[in-house]
């Protein structure tokens, strides 16, 4: 039946205004945010305080009055990065405040344009200025311990008669700002804005950072449940989980990745449909662990860096098995830092 159907209406087919290259204006996310539990998956005001670790990594996030920036306010960062990164492709220089019409968000992310749509785009930045972030997640390379908001401030430089939004001005958070100068960005599905679920939705941006260009990436679901920053149960999050699975299984809806719930290991199975732009499905590649003492030279090599972050680029880089792993990954620092030079 019709209402079964999990995706939400295209509210706007008539304008493709993100076009799928991913050189253009695609849809891009940070791969900081995507990769790490900073949004809120409820839907009601989320007003408890929480904290992350995982391989060094450590986030801890204090909601506002307004409550926690949630998975659908991510929206407005996924549209100011796509308007950054499009204009640096076209040799622009990026400016950290960006300036738009509300009505080209709202139809871009397929928002309700109604007076409606624009008290909750009202809604959202409040709550993105209000998240504070306190991390030593490294962005554009760097690796430091800052406390920010997801964004600086908005602000709404024009209103209708009616008071609706036309022009709004938001200034993105100085780490979100590096990961996009450092171009640490993935290219998403439009058809992400159509998930109804923010689960759903958080499930494809790990599944987007994680499987990438790879046929398949399976993760465990307590670990799953770390990653999506779930507040429910262990066994509620079972069920919401393999009800997307049973969906995607029945609809294939879910965009670019199907995604499958394997019972006897309590696992999550990602695979690759083959659809996303600009890259070729591949095997995925086994590379042992590194010895120990090669993250000392990989400094040396490229410093100013956070290696482990060139490490992660560089695993999901190759394309096969280095015989000599730890010359390998030395190479592609020196290569790395030949590239873009020091950070600092």
């Amino acid at each position: 039946m019709a209402n079964d159907y999990p995706l939400l209406p295209d509210r706007h087919p008539q304008g493709d205004f993100f076009v799928c290259d991913i050189f253009d204006a695609a849809p891009k996310g940070d791969m900081g945010s995507m990769e790490h539990p900073i949004f809120s998956l409820s839907t009601k005001p989320d007003l408890r305080p929480r904290s992350y670790e995982h391989n060094g990594n450590t986030i801890d996030i204090k909601p506002s009055s307004d409550g926690l920036a949630t998975v659908h306010d991510r929206d407005i960062l996924i549209y100011c990065i796509s308007h950054l990164i499009k204009g640096m492709n076209e040799g622009r220089e990026p400016m950290q405040t960006v300036r738009f019409q509300a009505s080209d968000l709202l139809k871009s992310t397929n928002r309700m344009t109604t007076g409606r749509g624009y008290s909750l785009l009202k809604s959202a930045m409040e709550r993105l200025a209000g998240t504070r972030i306190s991390t030593n997640i490294s962005a554009g390379g760097k690796e430091v311990f800052e406390t920010f908001g997801l964004i600086e401030r908005a602000r709404i430089v024009r209103e209708t008669r009616e008071g609706r939004m036309q022009e709004v001005e938001i200034k993105l958070s100085d780490w979100l700002f590096s990961a996009v100068k450092a171009q640490e960005v993935l290219t998403l599905s439009r058809e992400y804005f159509r998930l109804r679920k923010p689960l759903e939705r958080r499930i494809y941006e790990l599944a987007r950072k994680h499987c990438g260009k790879k046929k398949e990436w399976k993760i465990g679901l307590s670990k799953l449940q770390k990653k999506c920053g779930s507040g429910s149960s262990l066994r509620e999050f079972r069920r919401l989980v393999i009800a997307i699975a049973k969906e995607d299984e029945k609809f294939g809806h879910m965009p670019d990745y199907e995604v499958h719930f394997d019972d006897a290991n309590d696992s999550l199975i990602v695979r690759n449909r083959g659809t996303v732009p600009g890259t070729e499905v591949i095997d995925p590649i086994s590379i042992p662990p590194l010895d120990s003492d090669v993250y000392e030279m990989a400094r040396e090599a490229a410093p100013g860096w956070d290696i482990r972050m060139i490490e992660q680029e560089w695993r999901n880089w190759a394309t096969e098995a280095p015989k000599n792993p730890e010359m390998a990954f030395l190479g592609f620092c020196r290569k790395w830092y030949e590239k873009r030079g020091d950070p600092r």
